[in-house]
Formats: C-alpha cells, sequence, structure tokens
C-alpha cells in the first residue's frame, strides 16, 4: 500500500467513483463515424429516412484546411441519462440542500463537492489549487540564465515573512472524528498524522490500528489491522511513513508492521536488553533510531532498520519520558524525580542535566521543531517552557512561562510543526486540554468550548504535518478532528 504526498479529496476529484459511466467506445473511433452504419442507424434510418449530410463534400472541406464536417448518425441516451446523478446515495445526500435536489448533474455535484471541500478546509489549500501550482511550475521552467542577473538587478527586501498567528482566538472547526468509520470499542491510546501523506493512524485496547483517509468530511478508512490478545499502548509512524510500530500495555514483544509489504512482524526478544515490559517508545525525525523507555532510569537505542540494540543509557532515578530534538542529533529524557538529562546521540554520553523548576515529578516532555523551546509538565499539571539555549547551559533555568491551565497531572504535550501552538493536557480530567499561543505564552480562550463536553479525557494529541489539523485522541475511542483554518495546508 502506497501513499501519495498530496492525494486528491473528494472535493477535487473529477468524478466520484459512484459517477463514472460504464460505456466506453473502441480506442481512436469516432463517434461521427462507424465501421457498421446499419448496425448503429437510429430506427428512422433503418425505415427508409435518409440521414442528415454535410452541405459540403470532403474535397470542399479539405480544401479549407478543416476536416469533414458530418453530425453523429448516432445518439446514446444512456450517456445523456449518466450525466445526472441519484442524490439520494447514502454518501451524497448531505450534499443535498433541499428535498427537490433528488436528481442533480455531474457539473453540479463538483461545484457542490468543491464548495464542501473549500468550507471544511478554510478555503483552498495550497496544495490543491491547480492553476497557482501550473503557473509556477511554468515560471520555474521558463526562467534560465538570466535569473542570478534579474537577482542583482533587483532593490529592496527579497525575505517575506508569512503571517504569523495571531493571539487570543483560534479560528478552528469541528470535523467529524478521524476514525469516524471505524470508531475504537474503549480507550483510544494514539492518534499520529502520516509524515507526508494525508492520512491518520489511530490505536487503543481494542487491540487495532487503523488507517484513515483525511478529507475533513468523510475521513474514509483505509485500512485495520487487529493484533490478537494485544491491547496497544502505543503506535507510532516510523520516520519514512512505511511501517507502523506498535507496543502492549503488558508485554514483551513489540510488533512492526511493513506497510509496504503488508506484513506483521512480532520482535519477540532485543539481544542484550533486559526489560520485562516494553512499553513507551520514540522514534528519531530521521528514521535511524528508536529509544525504549525501560525500567530503573534505561535507555535502550535501538537501530531503527534491524530492531537492534546499539547502546544503552542510565539516567538516576527512573525514566517518565523522552524525546529527540528534530534533527535527532540529543534526546532530552524526563524522570520521575523532576530532572531532565541531554544525551548526545552520537557519543551516547550525557551532555547535561537541569532541574524542572518546581516539578515533584515528571510526566511528559516535548521539543519544539525548531529546536527552541523545551516543555516539560509535571504531576502537579504545571507545564513549564524552556528556551534549549538555557537549558544546555544552567542546572537551575529559569522558564520563559510556567503554564497553570491544568489542575491534574499534565499528561501529554506537544508543539505544532511551526512552532506556534503548544498543546497541553491531562488524562486525569474532562476537558482539560488547553492550547497556548507561542511567543505571546497565552492561552486560546475558545478552546475547549466551554459548556460543551465532547473531549472527556485525553489520551494522545498531534497535528497535522503543516498544521492544518489538529486530532485528539480520547477515552470513548475517538479520534477528534478539527481544522485550524489559519493554515491553508494538511
Amino acid at each position: 500500500m502506497r501513499f501519495s504526498r498530496a492525494p486528491r479529496t473528494a472535493g477535487h476529484s473529477r468524478a466520484a467513483p459512484a459517477i463514472r459511466s460504464r460505456r466506453t467506445k473502441p480506442k481512436g473511433a469516432r463517434p461521427a463515424l462507424s465501421a457498421r452504419p446499419d448496425a448503429f442507424q437510429p430506427s428512422a434510418a433503418r425505415s427508409g429516412a435518409q440521414p442528415c449530410r454535410s452541405g459540403h463534400s470532403e474535397s470542399e472541406n479539405e480544401a479549407k484546411g478543416g476536416f469533414p464536417s458530418k453530425r453523429p448518425v448516432w445518439v446514446d441516451e444512456d450517456d445523456e441519462a449518466e450525466e445526472r446523478v441519484d442524490m439520494t446515495h447514502r454518501y451524497r445526500r448531505e450534499l443535498m440542500k433541499s428535498d427537490a435536489e433528488k436528481i442533480l448533474t455531474k457539473k453540479k455535484l463538483k461545484a457542490r463537492l468543491e464548495e464542501q471541500f473549500q468550507r471544511a478546509m478554510g478555503g483552498v489549500p495550497a496544495w490543491a489549487d491547480r492553476e497557482n501550482r501550473k503557473k509556477s511550475k511554468q515560471a520555474a521552467s521558463d526562467s534560465g540564465s538570466d535569473e542570478d542577473d534579474d537577482l542583482l538587478c533587483r532593490t529592496g527586501n527579497f525575505i517575506s515573512s508569512s503571517e504569523s498567528l495571531p493571539r487570543g482566538i483560534l479560528e478552528m472547526k469541528s470535523c467529524l472524528p478521524a476514525n469516524q468509520e471505524r470508531l475504537a470499542d474503549g480507550k483510544l491510546s494514539t492518534v499520529q498524522f502520516h509524515p507526508s501523506a494525508q492520512v491518520v493512524l489511530t490505536a487503543g485496547r481494542d487491540r487495532s490500528v487503523s488507517l484513515f483517509q483525511v478529507d475533513g468530511i468523510r475521513n474514509p478508512k483505509i485500512q485495520s489491522i487487529y493484533l490478537e490478545s494485544f491491547p496497544i499502548y502505543k503506535a507510532c509512524f516510523s520516520a519514512d511513513g512505511e511501517q507502523v510500530i506498535a507496543t502492549g500495555t503488558h508485554h514483551k514483544v513489540f510488533y512492526v508492521y511493513d506497510m509496504m509489504g503488508g506484513s506483521i512482524i512480532p520482535v519477540h526478544q532485543v539481544r542484550g536488553m533486559e526489560e520485562k515490559f516494553v512499553k513507551n517508545f520514540e522514534v528519531s525525525p530521521d528514521g535511524s533510531f528508536m529509544l525504549l523507555t525501560g525500567t530503573s532510569g534505561y535507555l535502550h537505542l535501538l537501530s531503527m532498520k534491524t530492531k537492534e540494540l546499539i547502546s544503552t543509557m542510565k539516567v538516576n532515578g527512573r525514566t517518565t519520558a523522552s524525546a529527540f530534538t528534530s534533527d535527532s542529533s540529543k534526546i532530552y529524557s524526563y524522570s520521575k524525580e523532576g530532572e531532565v538529562f541531554i544525551w548526545d546521540v552520537r557519543s551516547r554520553k550525557c551532555l547535561h542535566k537541569f532541574e524542572d523548576e518546581g516539578s515533584l515529578e515528571g510526566k511528559c516532555i516535548a521539543v519544539s521543531r525548531n529546536n527552541q523551546y523545551v516543555a516539560c509538565g509535571s504531576v502537579s499539571g504545571v507545564v513549564n517552557l524552556y528556551t534549549t539555549d538555557v537549558c544546555l547551559k544552567e542546572n537551575h533555568p529559569k522558564p520563559v512561562k510556567a503554564i497553570m491551565n491544568l489542575v491534574t497531572s499534565a499528561t501529554s504535550v506537544t508543539f505544532n510543526p511551526t512552532t506556534e501552538i503548544l498543546a497541553v493536557a491531562s488524562n486525569e480530567a474532562d476537558e482539560a486540554v488547553k492550547l497556548v499561543h507561542i511567543p505571546s505564552y497565552t492561552v486560546f480562550s475558545n478552546f475547549p468550548v466551554f459548556r460543551r463536553k465532547q473531549i472527556y479525557l485525553t489520551q494522545s494529541m498531534d497535528f497535522s504535518p503543516r498544521s492544518g489539523f489538529f486530532s485528539i485522541a480520547n477515552n470513548k475511542g475517538k479520534a477528534l478532528l478539527y481544522r485550524l483554518k489559519h493554515y491553508s495546508d494538511f
């Protein structure tokens, strides 16, 4: 199974599968002519009526430089009928604006689908704007050796900054759950977007891993795999998006699902690693390493390719959470005692250690995509936000912001890809999730919606590769999906 980088959604397909014509004509056949005219003549022609002919001869037309002008002698009424689409089908009922629209033409249906898609996406995404993409490709192909000369002849500012995310109110739209076509039976432990395709992964205690196409409207299911007697603690895509790694709640074995080959590979034993359970893990952004969190403070670094042990590191106390930097050169590990250890991946040596201010017990940690910030969530519910340059120098750094909007343990923290939003959440209280604006360090006031319980207990969170979508996995088996309108791409 392969995924394209920018798959077309329902709103931009030329025709939905249900409305394609099943009648095909031989390749190269001309509708105006037939090898057997008697077989294709209408009833009037067969009864003796003469078919209409052009007023000019073929030689006259050729002399004028044109083609022979002849009218079709056969009209397929079925083809014309198929230009109209039955809107009462269960997949098209929601597109009806009134009961009178039980039948629509293909052209109107296409326009209706585009309208619905743009409404869900908050406009036309850049990857779906075919005209602009064609223009940019044409402009790139037209540019030649004079490009450098044109650049040197210009004056002024060449750097244009994109519009930054405003603080206060976050423009967003609630969509159908990402896993609407297959809700989990029980707690959903993981939700994660594919690194390059418009696909989302969900996994949970119902022992299944599912993949869905994200369009913000139907989110059709692609595939589900079932791991017998294996409640899933965590699942994660590999960096290239070709594998899914899944660990269980009380198992030593973990599974690797090869999406290209369609095979499920159990990893029963990692030589040199003595652990009773394998639960929490991280995958390096460059796709080289897999970090398993062991007991008694051990961190096991595995080769992502072979799943063999490379090295083992140890912190003082017990490790509760870890995170790679975006360049995969460092690992931040958070201990139960509230200390953060910074490791060099190449040498496997501890570069520095600092104490998270006021932390009684570490719970979760995240590093921003631009390597500028580190967020540490503790059992008290406080999430401290640090700059990485200070963390690498000081043993007792001061956070640039202490986020105190949670009243129960902070169990999940994650940055969006542009480092403009920090999502913080707790799985110990309903609706305990906040979105923090960076760099103002203020909470968006319109999320979650007050007096409307829909999130329940947050188990996992993730942003899509270009921040167009945000998803929350909850204890009710749903992967809630939100469209962030500020971002035009998926």
